[in-house]
């Protein structure tokens, strides 16, 4: 079995195959906060995942996709329809790409990889993978990294304004709005997302409007669609805004 449904029961450390291969298609979930023994790839050939880790928010579109070691906590929601795919490794030496959490940019033949390995039935031969899983972390360990992670400042300060970001429609204010709703000065807010993020407010909230761009073009919504959604005062602003961002247009970059 690898594609799987909301009835589907399993624990991945429980099945003893090297490669563990899984996919599915949803319209919403949230795995909730959990973690496995198992290093994962994480990737969604359609659609938008947003991952959470140690306050820090990683978005996949799908051109990208995302290495998880083994035992990092995380949560992986989905508010859109995705086709859900999800590679488990052994953690040994052959099957590992990093001991840290990579956001990877994927090519035409690590797709088809993945594609593969994701509908492998679990009790597949390990002789059977063994060529397959050589390719794949060939393939992988050259892929392009990419930055598509924000970290979350936990002082208490401004938790109230980050609880405000998670709601369908909330932007990520000027620094001189942010201090007004606040209470707090530019110096101070300032100073801390300059200690906990290590990017000034400024650089904070332009990620946050890439990523949030990213993850609403990736549902299928149109340029000025999204352009009008994160307050940008032209359709030619937004894109000159993600070029500067990313080096392509939105439409190039999906």
């Amino acid at each position: 079995m690898a594609f799987i449904n909301n009835n589907t029961i399993f624990n991945i450390d429980e099945l003893p195959n090297p490669i563990i291969g899984i996919a599915a298609t949803v319209a919403q979930h949230d795995s909730g906060i959990h973690q496995h023994q198992k290093s994962q790839l994480l990737y969604a050939p359609r659609g938008c995942m947003r991952i959470s880790l140690n306050n820090q928010v990683c978005v996949l579109p799908p051109s990208r996709a995302a290495w998880i070691p083994a035992n990092v906590l995380h949560r992986a929601t989905m508010t859109n329809i995705v086709d859900y795919r999800s590679v488990y490794f052994c953690n040994t030496g052959e099957y590992q790409l990093s001991d840290s959490v990579k956001i990877i940019e994927v090519t035409d033949l690590l797709k088809a990889l993945i594609e593969r390995m994701a509908f492998w039935p679990w009790d597949k031969k390990e002789e059977e993978q063994t060529n397959t899983a050589a390719l794949f972390f060939e393939e992988l360990r050259a892929a392009k990294e990419e930055t598509l992670q924000l970290r979350f400042p936990t002082d208490k300060r401004v938790n109230a304004f980050l609880h405000q970001l998670s709601s369908p429609g909330a932007l990520a204010p000027p620094l001189n709005q942010l201090q007004k709703q606040i209470g707090a000065s530019s110096k101070t807010i300032s100073r801390i997302f300059s200690k906990e993020t290590g990017m000034s407010y400024q650089h904070w909230r332009q990620q946050w409007r890439l990523l949030k761009a990213i993850e609403l073009l990736s549902t299928g919504l149109q340029v000025n669609d999204v352009a009008y959604q994160l307050d940008f005062s032209s359709d030619s602003a937004f894109i000159h805004f993600f070029r500067q961002q990313t080096g392509k247009s939105p439409m190039q970059y999906l």
